[in-house]
């Protein structure tokens, strides 16, 4: 009994010495951390998304009060959060041009063609494992909904096969972009109103053969733009948004409407399978 009373006793004092020194070094080693800190993370959603750049709001409030973020780098606070974390700083709030997620395709189910049936589950990176997915554009949207999956603000929808963007409530968080493994998606200005719902680098032989309303790489868009902001690279229409005014000169002379302009009435009718031309009304 007197040995386990003294085996008690001394683990119990070495518990005791060990606790104290613990203590102690976590008093020595203490890391000030700037009040500022937890004041900018109050300011902030919680949504923890990373499309800021960092591993969530802790992260990103740390790194606003050490000057390696802006105030207004938080895409889901938007303008409204960026002024009160600027205050926090004690600085103006900065402008900041709202930024939205888009989907460069528009190759639904009635307009591209499919190279086989797929059956698996529900997901872009295992459909695209096979062969590229069913669809014949190896560029194309899969449809399965990661990019649905990964969106925590319900701003994304697949309708007809392919992915779509309710920009009222996307907040460019980001999440879209990395899920999706044929990287269609990309974050765009808000305002702008010129889009190429594309992103094929197949000539324009091969765009034809698998989707009626690809971009063909037939540089109209670019020799008609009148303030150069349309460029062809690899096959495909890209718009500089820093030049684009929206004229929409673009979209009338593009023949397979890949380019449109937002708030257009054209509407995609069935494409003749043996034509491989696409109508519009």
């Amino acid at each position: 009994m007197e040995e386990i009373i003294k085996s008690i006793l001394s683990i119990g004092g070495l518990g005791v010495l060990f606790g104290a020194g613990l203590g102690f070094a976590g008093v020595k080693f203490k890391v000030e951390q700037d009040e500022r800190i937890p004041l900018v993370r109050e300011c902030l959603p919680g949504a923890n998304c990373g499309g800021c750049g960092f591993a969530g709001c802790d992260a990103f409030a740390d790194a606003v009060v050490s000057g390696k973020a802006k105030t207004n780098g938080c895409p889901v606070g938007g303008a409204a959060v960026g002024a009160k974390v600027a205050a926090v700083m004690g600085l103006e709030a900065s402008e900041s041009e709202r930024m939205v997620a888009f989907v460069k395709c528009n190759g639904n189910c009635e307009v591209s063609s499919s190279k086989y049936n797929y059956y698996g589950m529900d997901d872009c990176s295992m459909e695209n494992a096979l062969a590229g997915g069913a669809k014949g554009c190896s560029y194309g949207c899969l449809g399965d909904g990661n990019c649905v999956k990964a969106c925590n603000f319900g701003a994304i929808s697949v309708v007809n096969g392919v992915a779509v963007v309710d920009k009222e409530k996307c907040t460019a968080c980001g999440q879209c972009v990395v899920a999706c493994p044929k990287q269609l998606i990309e974050i765009i200005p808000y305002k702008s109103k010129v889009h190429v719902s594309c992103n094929s680098k197949d000539n324009g032989k091969n765009v034809r053969a698998n989707c009626s309303v690809g971009c063909i790489g037939c540089t109209l868009c670019q020799k008609n733009c009148k303030f150069d902001a349309v460029h062809i690279e690899n096959f495909l229409a890209k718009v500089d948004y820093s030049k684009c005014v929206s004229c929409g000169l673009c979209t009338q002379k593009c023949p397979t409407k890949a380019i449109s302009k937002e708030g257009s009435q054209n509407k995609i009718m069935p494409v003749d399978k043996e034509k491989k031309e696409v109508q519009r009304v």
